[in-house]
């Protein structure tokens, strides 16, 4: 039993324990090419999570980590089957729900560690920080925490390279051999301002990519893995310990 792992815990442990921050995983569920599980994103999300809330415990910070949300917003690949899509006033609800919980038993200190790239939480939580006024409301995505090209040779974004050896390391049983992945080629858009990102819409999934894979993940191993997932744990604790640390009336100097 893990003291930062909510879902691992009992009334015995809890009932005069006391924590600083709450940790949300946020993941997905949906298709990462033809070889990598649909639960990758919850995965992911739980793993980061519970590994960088075991620095962040082994360094003093009262950190409680809440069991990880495996939907999320799947819009635009709503012709992929099973992919399971969350729209974004049912996250909106939940979180609501969650604080509501957080802020009447006095931890005012929240985080969600963020696995999928379709989820947005910052509009949600600048509208739900005027109904707890009290509370950090925090986001971040552990997948941008890094330089991946330190660790990568292909660039990618879903069941790319990295993540194919984040999951070869932490579930290697879950990933089928690498002759069965499809390369991940991304179709690009016609409109420049989308293609140069500085315009934005959602991707249509089933015309961008055959697969459903964006980024080749021929190269992927998990030695790459254990050295990503490690430095990613270290970063996202660090951001729990200094979270904790913080002083919410002083947050600015």
């Amino acid at each position: 039993m893990r003291p930062y792992i909510l879902a691992e815990n009992n009334w015995k442990n809890l009932k005069d324990e006391r924590f600083e921050l709450a940790v949300l995983p946020w993941g997905a569920t949906e298709a990462h090419n033809y070889h990598m599980p649909y639960g990758t994103d919850i995965f992911e999300a739980d793993s980061v999570s519970a590994g960088a809330g075991k620095i962040a415990w082994e360094n003093g910070a009262k950190v409680i980590v809440l069991p990880t949300i495996p939907f999320g917003v799947n819009t635009g690949q709503s012709d992929i089957y099973l992919d399971i899509n969350m729209n974004p006033s049912t996250q909106f609800a939940i979180l609501k729900d969650i604080l509501t919980v957080l802020d009447r038993q006095g931890i005012k200190k929240f985080l969600i560690v963020n696995s999928h790239g379709g989820n947005d939480f910052k509009t949600m939580l600048r509208e739900l920080g005027l109904h707890f006024p009290e509370m950090l409301l925090m986001t971040c995505n552990w997948y941008q925490s890094l330089d991946k090209t330190l660790y990568f040779e292909e660039e990618g974004d879903h069941a790319d390279e990295m993540e194919t050896s984040l999951i070869m390391y932490l579930h290697p049983n879950l990933v089928l051999p690498l002759e069965e992945a499809g390369d991940g080629k991304e179709k690009k858009s016609t409109i420049p301002g989308l293609r140069e990102k500085w315009a934005w819409a959602e991707r249509k999934w089933s015309q961008v990519t055959e697969d459903t894979g964006i980024g080749n993940p021929k190269k992927s191993n998990s030695e790459k893995g254990k050295r990503y997932f490690e430095d990613v744990c270290k970063k996202v604790g660090q951001l729990m310990i200094d979270i904790c640390k913080a002083d919410l009336k002083h947050l600015y100097h």
